[in-house]
């Protein structure tokens, strides 16, 4: 891998990439499945990434004819790759189980230790038989939508397949590694005014925040709707608020620190709401929630823009989405992704049906949509969200501040790339795009 990485930094052309030998084994981030229970009674919030991720050498997989192999740069962190280091909801050895009775390829997958990350940036370096639009030497990104075409439900919407799966997530031989396996289906073109370290930060958030606001498949925009966004600051709200700014909406951020309110006012977001400051009290006890401060939480709303929203931008879950519900305009939609606060949801119904709202679901994005958000990305009309970079050796911390909630935006990781900063291939759109925007979120968020 040395000789791979000191190839790329050098500029060495596709055909000297191409016949560099790959090594027998390389260095990735796992968990152990014999560590599957070592948390067993703990609380979530004591449950520590720290200890169960590794940092070692695994051994490189065989390709099939549909992959590439790709020299990992730079990677991020994602809540699925908590979820993997806490063994919540459940430990993803049963993924990998379930893959590896499909097809041979997928028995490469059943494996003893889970490689986590569902984030990549960096550079082919084979691509197998059946590959087209892809060779050695190509700058690329990785989304995680990792779907088999042969299969008739993955058509139209592959986020229709009834395999349907994330990779690093619900695969093996994830983005946290110096080197990883990915179908051609999952590349997209490496973004040329950012570094290795800002390009990998973007595609899972990016994408689910694209498919949840603009897509048809989610809540299809227009201008001036109002779109209240839950974690503004946050992996996914950082990149909603910027599409309903570039899209003509107005945004109505809620956040839970008077810093994080600066960060959305820099970044052009007017209506800020500080939830910390509120100290709203959705929950009156574990099973009770307080219809008197869904409606503090409306009037607080319409003092910032007028009206309710026209869209609810859904991903805490448990904690908000009574309030969601609540605070949607008549005939208004709540989107949600996530629920990161817990999945089992209560809310009032009667707000729901007797003023025709509705409540929408979103899973990441298909390829067209992952592919159009990079694609925006690219030509720096939405920004990359990076507030801090970790070592690979350093993972664990980077996933406990995540855990922690003790971040903004994404935290990236550095993979084979020595040091920030490498990896710019176009200067002078960097410098049209501006970096006070490009770095925001390093600057303000961290």
């Amino acid at each position: 891998m040395d000789a791979i990485r000191e190839a790329i930094l050098a500029g060495a052309p596709a055909e000297d990439l191409a016949a560099l030998p790959l090594p027998e084994s390389y260095r990735a981030v796992f968990v152990r499945k014999d560590e599957a229970g070592m948390f067993e009674g703990l609380p979530s919030p004591e449950k520590d990434p720290r200890k169960s991720l590794h940092v070692d050498e695994v051994a490189v997989p065989e390709l099939a004819p549909d992959e590439c192999y790709i020299a990992v740069m730079a990677s991020a962190i994602n809540f699925n790759t908590v979820w993997t280091s806490i063994f919540e909801p459940l430990p993803t050895f049963g993924f990998l189980s379930r893959l590896g009775r499909e097809s041979v390829w997928g028995a490469r997958h059943d494996q003893p230790y889970h490689v986590v990350g569902s984030d990549a940036s960096g550079v082919v370096l084979r691509a197998g038989s059946a590959v087209r639009m892809w060779k050695p030497g190509d700058r690329v990104v990785v989304h995680c939508n990792y779907v088999d075409d042969q299969d008739p439900t993955s058509h139209d919407d592959s986020m229709l397949a009834a395999n349907q799966r994330i990779w690093g997530f619900e695969t093996n031989f994830g983005g946290l590694a110096d080197l990883s396996i990915v179908k051609a289906n999952q590349l997209m073109p490496k973004p040329e005014h950012l570094s290795w370290e800002e390009a990998a930060c973007n595609a899972l958030c990016n994408s689910t925040s694209y498919r949840m606001l603009v897509s048809r498949n989610g809540a299809a925009m227009k201008q001036g709707d109002v779109v209240l966004v839950w974690g503004a600051s946050g992996g996914l709200g950082g990149y909603a608020v910027q599409y309903v700014l570039n899209g003509g909406g107005i945004p109505v951020g809620v956040v839970s620190s008077a810093s994080k309110v600066k960060l959305l006012e820099a970044l052009g977001c007017e209506a800020v709401i500080d939830r910390a400051e509120k100290a709203y009290r959705f929950w009156a006890d574990e099973h009770t929630q307080d219809e008197s401060e869904w409606r503090r939480f409306g009037k607080d709303i319409r003092s910032l823009v007028g009206e309710d929203p026209d869209i609810v931008f859904e991903h805490p879950g448990r904690q908000t989405m009574g309030a969601s519900v609540f605070v949607a305009k008549r005939g208004g939609m709540i989107v949600t992704c996530a629920a990161t606060s817990g999945y089992m949801i209560e809310y009032d119904n009667r707000h729901l049906w007797m003023k025709l709202k509705s409540i929408k679901s979103s899973h990441f994005a298909n390829y067209r949509e992952a592919w159009e958000a990079n694609r925006l990305i690219s030509l720096g009309k939405i920004q990359p969200i990076l507030s801090a970079v970790y070592p690979l050796e350093q993972a664990g911390e980077a996933a406990t501040q995540v855990h922690q909630n003790l971040h903004e935006g994404k935290i990236g990781v550095l993979c084979l790339a020595p040091r920030e900063g490498l990896g710019i291939d176009n200067p002078e759109l960097r410098e049209r795009v501006g970096e006070d925007k490009i770095t925001a979120f390093r600057r303000l968020g961290a």
